[in-house]
């Protein structure tokens, strides 16, 4: 059985999503970044980097999000959700979900992890003023040339689809102009209609 170390706003949500999906036996463990839970030395042992997800295999403990994705899906290959059997569009998948992972994360981190790159008061608050902008210029990248049809690579459901409905829940909080994202908001509301995701998002709740 897997376990999920997970958060409640985090990105853990795309895998969180991805393990209810596949309809695997896991655990998932709520990181308490309240009490610095996150800096135990208990969950630094699973991962020394201080963050979720991480993912307990029966072969190790996996973190980062586009990796943990990708490996739900080769390790599932039935289920469909990463076009496995074609190598340029896999990467193709893997370069959406870096995408999310080393630009738009990294954007909307600005606004409240200013202190990852700097310690002067006055450059985190500049930090945090760019953040609708760069997260705004980052999802109409995404809205005019990424998302290809009901989904991220078209037709059919995928990894890609649950990460990306991870960031743009992000978008509210980040002062984004959402009147200008027609399609990422429609494909925000088709993902969270799925019952898998719908279970997950309950759960974080509770």
């Amino acid at each position: 059985m897997y376990k999920l170390f997970t958060g409640p706003g985090t990105c853990a949500l795309a895998s969180h999503i991805v393990l209810e999906e596949l309809g695997l036996p896991y655990e998932a463990v709520r990181v308490d970044f309240a009490s610095q839970a996150q800096r135990s030395p208990e969950y630094l042992a699973i991962n020394p980097k201080g963050r979720v997800p991480a993912l307990v295999t029966p072969r190790g403990v996996l973190t980062e999000t586009p990796a943990i994705l990708a490996f739900l899906a080769q390790a599932n290959p039935a289920a469909g959700l990463a076009p496995l059997d074609d190598p340029f569009a896999f990467a193709e998948a893997q370069a959406f979900n870096s995408y999310l992972c080393s630009t738009v994360h990294v954007a909307h981190a600005h606004k409240s992890r200013g202190a990852r790159w700097v310690d002067d008061a006055a450059a985190m608050e500049a930090m945090k003023r760019k953040v609708p902008q760069s997260m705004g210029e980052a999802f109409a990248l995404i809205e005019h040339g990424m998302l290809r049809g009901p989904w991220v690579m078209g037709d059919q459901y995928s990894i890609c689809d649950a990460y990306l409905f991870t960031v743009a829940r992000w978008l509210d909080g980040d002062g984004v102009d959402l009147g200008k994202l027609p399609r990422v908001m429609a494909h925000r509301e088709r993902v969270a209609a799925r019952p898998a995701v719908a279970r997950v998002l309950a759960a974080e709740k509770g």
